[in-house]
């Protein structure tokens, strides 16, 4: 039987993509609440925000067409402006009206995102201190647990990378909307996209590997 589509670890593919990425195994143990909140709130932190009008925007949202989406890991940063100036917008003010509610909305994500993050961080530097302490964890036990505590890092690492290439469209987008279409807005939207650049740089937990585009690692058994 198919599994339902609405379930608690919707977002678990967030995970075990951000480690297949990175060329590190899937854990099989279940996720704490804080783990399944840091793949909720990664999702809308890593999926392009000119993505959320998409038709098949409950599709991705579910995880079920991620692996088709290399957009997710190749950043194009003219694309953000390319929607912008496009058909569904049909005035300078709403161009710059969208562009003002997705930074900001991306700053009012931020927070609980990081604060989650900074949990499960923390959790994870304890869970290594037991794995230490414990003699007779088998090897399944062992590396299931390295695991999860690489896919966790790699998440956070991964919303990190994803928030500084989309202020990096942004500043695209604004610096090429001020020279096609200049308006008083602009100064609004400079404001807000330093403020933005200014909270991802303050959030920093993990350092940032390389998120390449590699063969998908067994799962561990």
């Amino acid at each position: 039987m198919a599994p339902p589509l609405v379930s608690d670890d919707i977002h678990a593919w967030v995970g075990h993509d951000a480690a297949a990425r990175a060329g590190g195994p899937v854990s099989l143990n279940n996720l704490t609440d804080d783990e399944r909140t840091l793949r909720d709130l990664a999702f809308p932190l890593i999926e392009p925000p000119y993505d959320r009008q998409r038709w098949d925007a409950v599709v991705l949202e579910y995880g079920i067409k991620h692996e088709f989406r290399r957009d997710l890991w190749v950043y194009d940063r003219a694309a953000y402006y390319g929607h912008l100036a496009g058909v569904f917008h049909r005035s300078s003010a709403a161009r710059y009206n969208q562009l003002i509610d997705d930074m900001r909305n991306d700053i009012v994500r931020i927070e609980p995102f990081f604060a989650t993050a900074r949990r499960v961080v923390d959790i994870d530097r304890r869970r290594e201190q037991t794995m230490r302490l414990v003699s007779d964890l088998n090897p399944a036990e062992r590396i299931s647990a390295q695991a999860r505590v690489g896919e966790n890092s790699l998440t956070v690492a991964w919303v990190h990378h994803s928030l500084t290439e989309r202020c990096a469209s942004y500043r695209f987008a604004l610096e090429h909307l001020t020279v096609a279409e200049p308006q008083p807005a602009a100064a609004e939207a400079e404001r807000i996209l330093n403020e933005l650049q200014q909270q991802i740089a303050g959030n920093q937990l993990v350092a940032l590997p390389r998120l390449a585009e590699l063969p998908a690692p067994a799962v561990v058994k």
